[in-house]
């Protein structure tokens, strides 16, 4: 595989590795990017932290400069990283390949303590897990349960949504656009609708799958911010399994392989990680705020959100409850059959990609602009 070296923005560096031996301007590429941003998180605030971007773009588009059809920005949820969930190597897996493949310009971004982002030097302290997820480290790592060393949420909302500005403020000059769509996950789902709801006039249209929404969550931050017990969170490939089990509700509703490679992808997203007891994924433990009631009756921005039939961490009531609040006229909900919380991942994954793409590119799904939806059924 060739690998090809250049500077495109004065602000971020950037490294591009050819998908294919193509010489055509169909082929795929990924981009490098790392964007520097002046940290607001709790433990990192007022160092320069850089946060890692994935660019899969067709290369002609990579030459050009510019985005024929779009530009979108991928965001993660709760603990899985950017790259990991949205650009899983395996057969036809990539959410992000799949609009690139479309003309869209992609990319996704791992916010401050994720994946290939900068991460505050209290994650790597394991007394800032729970005393319950410190017990699979003991006595490999840390000879007892101990307290925490950093006492309050190491990252928030609120520095989620200074990293997401700094990424889309970037893309608007690499890629000369005005407006960047947002496709998000889970507790992506505050994060970009929390976005979305403060700079409506950077974002044109929201896909959320699963949107993380609470009706009563606070409107801001806590001040002061609490105390947390476990300021930082830790998935094994046991809990990893366990969680998507117990949300099979069809038959061969996921691959064993596809679950296989996720994983190795997660642990290679946190090599650090990896090598603590049997290999961990860490995430900082990032409380919820300012995507509530109030805020999301005053949006206006084209939003489709899709539930799966079977998620037991968003359930579909959650998502009813956000489609019925939300104050956009152009508002879509799906309901995607034998899908749980991790649908990109599962056998429905294509009808959830399509879906995407048509909301993305023309402000509907199958001809549909308000209302819902049934796929898979």
């Amino acid at each position: 595989m060739r690998r090809y070296f250049w500077l495109l923005s004065p602000v971020a560096l950037l490294v591009a590795a050819c998908a294919t031996s193509s010489d055509d301007g169909s082929r795929l590429v990924r981009v490098d990017h790392y964007v520097p941003v002046k940290s607001t998180a709790p433990a990192f605030a007022g160092q320069e932290a850089k946060i890692y971007v994935r660019e899969v773009v067709l290369a002609g588009t990579a030459l050009r400069g510019s985005a024929p059809v779009g530009v979108v920005l991928f965001v993660h949820g709760a603990g899985t990283p950017a790259e990991v969930t949205f650009d899983v190597p395996y057969n036809d897996y990539s959410w992000m390949a799949y609009l690139a493949k479309a003309g869209f310009d992609v990319f996704s971004m791992d916010m401050t303590g994720y994946g290939r982002s900068t991460r505050p030097p209290a994650m790597n302290d394991p007394c800032n897990f729970s005393k319950a997820q410190q017990a699979q480290f003991v006595p490999s790592l840390i000879p007892a349960p101990c307290g925490p060393s950093h006492p309050s949420p190491i990252t928030t909302m609120d520095s989620d949504w200074n990293d997401i500005a700094a990424v889309v403020d970037h893309l608007r000059v690499l890629r000369r656009v005005d407006k960047v769509s947002i496709v998000g996950w889970s507790q992506g789902g505050p994060r970009a609708g929390g976005y979305a709801a403060r700079n409506p006039a950077k974002v044109a249209r929201l896909v959320v799958l699963a949107p993380a929404y609470t009706r009563a969550s606070p409107p801001e931050a806590p001040n002061p911010l609490p105390p947390s017990s476990g300021p930082m969170t830790a998935q094994s490939q046991t809990d990893f399994k366990a969680n998507w089990d117990r949300q099979v509700g069809c038959a061969e509703q996921y691959e064993p392989a596809a679950s296989a490679a996720v994983w190795t992808e997660m642990l290679a997203s946190d090599p650090v990680g990896a090598t603590w007891g049997l290999g961990v994924r860490r995430a900082p433990q990032v409380p919820t705020w300012g995507f509530n009631q109030a805020v999301v009756a005053k949006m206006q921005t084209p939003f489709l959100m899709v539930t799966g039939a079977h998620d037991k961490q968003v359930a579909p009531e959650r998502v009813r409850d956000l489609y019925a609040d939300l104050g956009s006229k152009e508002k879509v909900i799906i309901d995607l059959a034998c899908s749980s919380h991790n649908a990109m991942w599962e056998r429905n994954r294509l009808l959830l990609f399509k879906a995407s793409l048509e909301w993305l590119k023309d402000g509907k799904v199958n001809g549909t602009s308000e209302g819902e939806l049934k796929l898979g059924y």
